[in-house]
């Protein structure tokens, strides 16, 4: 095991933690890409709920990341309640996160994606498996609660993606690592937050996996943190962070390059962390109702639809580069979403869907010097930037506490039309803007 600095002196700080296999026993859907009929077909890795407890005085908190696409708001509502009466601590200062692997089992039926149809409805008997997996690591993290000291230093994991549309363009590849570990420096867990979308495994992988987030998590486990120490990963905004420019192919092999790329970054800030036990920890929410999107007709929608099409036959047909062939193939995804949406619209169903993730939640876990901040759904990382200029030791953690049934995108991204902005019921950049403005009123 590698060694780590020496800890400043203090008291007050109690911490547990526990992981749970939440990888289901039969086969599912593997939801995150539309048009396919994707049941696994076994287990690459497993798929984890990793729970940290932290106790400083009378202020407690609990943060499980969940190896899962989504965790919908209904279940966060659901958890909270189950897990405050085990554990005791309250249900606002719980977070609940998804990593947002695309190769695990469909946690809901979003209504852009309802017309899909070789995309079965979710199971309940799945999901109600997967929380019960998530209230077990949580009580065992509770219960193994023991004096602990903490410290946090920030990776680069450059090399793991890029901006989606523009490899040159906004990114935030810096990673805290929060480390907390028993009096004798023995790690009781690691917390990560890398705003990447885990898409190296694409349609054609039936294998369930953490993508590369859980092949870096091996690896931590592997060269520095033990087998038994639980990696709390986190995937913060990036609606338009991904894989795409960097991959040399969608294959695990790949998965576990760039996860060794991410486990590297780690490994070499890790012998710089100074821990300490005197530290507090609070906890500070706000609920914001977010305003709809405005919907084109239907008439307006399948004529983009039918430009899309065209878009991305040409391209096919002139052996385009991948990545730009693959940029036009998630436009068409969005653009049939969008004539989905409208259609849906019309008939008041958007709104229905829009009250189940409603209102959105932000959350701050401030632990010492350091706020984590959790926003639900898919955002671009411009919004979460806009809030790191602002909030010095700030790390935002998004898909968590619930989801948005689609992306809170940019002005730029929303003028100029394509996936993200059309796989959306909220209205963009508003709705972003907004939960930045709340964001900055807790974090004061």
């Amino acid at each position: 095991m590698q060694k780590m600095t020496k800890s400043s002196t203090g008291i007050g700080l109690k911490a547990g933690s526990a992981a749970v296999d939440i990888t289901p026993k039969t086969s599912v859907f593997l939801q995150g890409y539309p048009h396919v009929a994707r049941y696994s077909s076994g287990v690459h890795d497993p798929l984890w709920a990793s729970a940290l407890y932290m106790e400083s005085g009378e202020n407690r908190a609990l943060i499980i990341a969940n190896d899962v696409i989504y965790i919908p708001r209904q279940s966060t509502l659901r958890l909270r309640k189950r897990i405050a009466q085990s554990t005791g601590v309250p249900e606002g200062n719980i977070l609940i996160s998804a990593t947002h692997t695309h190769s695990g089992p469909k946690m809901l039926d979003p209504i852009a994606t309802s017309a899909d149809p070789v995309v079965p409805p979710t199971d309940p008997m799945i999901v109600a498996k997967i929380e019960d997996g998530i209230v077990e690591a949580s009580r065992f993290a509770a219960s193994r609660s023991k004096p602990a000291e903490v410290g946090l230093a920030v990776a680069d994991a450059t090399g793991v993606g890029t901006n989606r549309r523009d490899p040159n363009g906004p990114r935030d590849l810096n990673v805290p690592v929060l480390l907390v570990r028993d009096l004798g420096q023995k790690p009781i867990a690691a917390m990560l937050v890398c705003s990447m979308h885990p898409t190296v495994l694409h349609e054609d992988s039936t294998l369930m996996s953490g993508d590369f987030p859980g092949l870096a998590r091996l690896q931590l486990q592997r060269e520095i943190l033990g087998d038994d120490c639980p990696v709390l990963y986190h995937t913060g905004p990036a609606g338009d962070q991904s894989p795409r420019h960097v991959t040399r192919a969608n294959t695990f092999a790949e998965a576990e390059r760039l996860g060794g790329i991410l486990a590297d970054a780690v490994n070499r800030v890790v012998p710089s962390i100074s821990f300490r036990s005197d530290i507090g920890i609070e906890c500070r929410s706000a609920l914001v109702p977010l305003p709809l999107r405005e919907f084109p007709s239907e008439q307006d929608a399948q004529a983009k639809l039918d430009r899309a099409v065209a878009r991305l036959e040409n391209l096919r047909k002139a052996n385009a580069p991948k990545a730009q062939t693959r940029t036009a193939e998630v436009d068409w995804f969005g653009a049939q979403e969008t004539l989905t949406l409208a259609r849906a619209a019309a008939q008041g169903k958007v709104a229905q869907a829009a009250a189940t993730c409603m209102p959105a939640e932000v959350q701050v876990i401030q632990i010492g010097p350091w706020n984590f901040v959790a926003w639900p759904g898919e955002m671009f990382v411009e919004f979460s930037l806009a809030v790191k200029r602002q909030a010095p030791n700030t790390f935002v953690i998004s898909y968590a506490n619930g989801e948005l049934q689609g992306y809170l995108v940019t002005k730029q991204a929303a003028d100029e039309g394509g996936y993200e902005s059309q796989n959306a019921i909220f209205q963009s950049p508003q709705s972003g803007e907004m939960l930045v403005a709340a964001t900055l009123k807790l974090l004061k």
